[in-house]
């Protein structure tokens, strides 16, 4: 990589920076923790005060606590400890995280063989854009999770261009081991890192059996040092807890959600008849666990019917900042406020999600005039008019479907931005089709999309850093 393409990368991160420490020199003593921001205010409090990762309770009891997931409180609590425990401590945390998704996405199409304006381009789209920036002022975990998969993605990229590949592939593993501590749903893409870095390397032409082998490899090792990540406190949890959990104990709470859900998004939890006189912690999100999954027993149709309103609530509206900041401070930022941000955001991820459809369109397929082809524009045809409708939904789900009908040899040969894009787009889907929907949830996709709509039909693979082409 040459000075002038770091020079990009430079600029994408200073001018993240910048857009995030103006919301932050905003949002401080107007915007203070709220929602489940300040559960994490409070754990990240207590922890700095050297309490652990407990929880006071109003008759002066105090019990550990599991609940919500460690990581982010913990870096929040870091902060605490050496800066003093105020929320802008926090802000500038989120600040510091968020603008590596800008470099990220900027690393990421600049290794998809691309012109560096399209990637400098794409790293500044990230670095500025409305569902992610005004979110720095949030104590939650939607947007720090964002920013640590992107970065654990280019460092995947990365390693799929690069000899001494393994290191780059265990620095991925590490990453997505802390994601997973901060949001632990992120678990599921590690292994699809993995096996994507392993594939379309430039190597000699190995057998199927071979590249199989190898690519079941690289996903092994990037989930288990994952899990080694997480290892810690998932014995921490086993000796505290009285039961076993890799991370946080509430899955158990957010499948009864989605089991009584009826708009598919959150709402007050009933609390199920035999859970009533339970109150140790992890004990009662079991049975919360075990009754929600006999109500899907008793009544599957009518689960799966939720999955649909599920995943309007988590790809139609991300809406996270508007929703967050009008929360906490409606004076400061009023409705109309939040209106305004929300019309915006949508239009700039609207804007972007057309562009990711055409891009793919124009990539090469396994079969330029065959089944694929067809397949691949009926979906991008389709997603594009989702692009102007309500349903927003279906063009993310099109867009994944698009990119899957580029075919296998074509999706190995691609950067590895654009599969993995598909990925992340199933996984959100399939995972809150299960539980329950919040624009949050999708932000994770928001920067992959917006990478992909910087790919050209030239980036047939990745490369050590941007490069011009004809």
């Amino acid at each position: 990589m040459t000075r002038d393409q770091r020079r990009g990368g430079l600029v994408v991160a200073g001018v993240g920076l910048f857009a995030r420490l103006a919301v932050v020199a905003w949002a401080a003593g107007r915007i203070p923790p709220t929602a489940d921001g300040t559960y994490y205010d409070t754990l990240a409090r207590r922890l700095a005060e050297g309490h652990g990762y407990t929880w006071l309770w109003p008759d002066g009891a105090v019990t550990y606590a599991a609940h919500y997931p460690v990581g982010y409180p913990a870096i929040v609590a870091l902060g605490y400890t050496l800066f003093g425990a105020r929320p802008v401590v926090a802000m500038v945390l989120n600040a510091l995280v968020g603008a590596a998704a800008g470099v990220g996405v900027w690393s990421l199409v600049g290794r998809a063989a691309g012109r560096p304006r399209m990637a400098l381009a794409a790293g500044l789209v990230v670095a500025l854009h409305p569902a992610l920036v005004p979110y720095t002022a949030a104590l939650m975990t939607e947007g720090v999770t964002t920013a640590l998969v992107v970065v654990a993605a280019a460092l995947a990229a990365h390693a799929r261009a690069r000899p001494a590949w393994a290191r780059w592939l265990a620095l991925t593993g590490v990453v997505m081991g802390i994601a997973t501590l901060v949001r632990p749903q992120s678990l599921v893409l590690a292994p699809v890192l993995g096996w994507l870095a392993s594939t379309g390397r430039d190597e000699a032409p190995r057998s199927l059996g071979a590249s199989l082998r190898r690519s079941g490899a690289a996903a092994g090792l990037v989930a288990a040092l994952a899990l080694a990540v997480c290892a810690p406190w998932t014995a921490r949890n086993c000796a505290r807890m009285e039961r076993c959990a890799l991370v946080s104990v509430n899955g158990g709470w957010n499948l009864a959600i989605g089991t009584q859900t009826e708009s598919g998004g959150w709402h007050e939890i009933v609390v199920p008849e035999a859970c009533a006189t339970v109150f140790q912690e992890a004990a009662k999100d079991a049975c919360f666990g075990r009754e929600a999954t006999r109500a899907i027993a008793r009544a599957p149709g009518r689960w799966l019917a939720r999955a649909p309103a599920k995943l309007r609530a988590t790809f139609d509206y991300f809406g996270a900042a508007p929703w967050y900041l009008h929360a906490a401070n409606a004076d400061a930022f009023p409705h109309r406020a939040k209106v305004a941000l929300g019309a915006v955001e949508t239009l700039a991820s609207r804007l972007l999600l057309a562009a990711a459809l055409v891009a793919v369109l124009r990539l090469r397929s396994d079969e330029p005039r065959g089944l694929l082809r067809r397949a691949r524009t009926g979906l991008a045809a389709v997603g594009l008019v989702a692009c102007v409708l309500v349903p927003g939904t279906v063009g993310y789900l099109a867009l994944a479907g698009a990119i899957g009908a580029l075919g296998r040899r074509a999706l190995v040969r691609a950067p590895l931005v654009v599969p993995f894009t598909a990925a992340i787009i199933v996984a959100t889907a399939a995972l809150h089709a299960v539980f329950f929907g919040a624009g949050r949830y999708g932000m994770v996709v928001v920067p992959f999309v917006a990478a992909v709509a910087f790919v050209r039909p030239s980036a047939t693979r990745e490369t050590d850093g941007p490069v011009e082409t004809a």
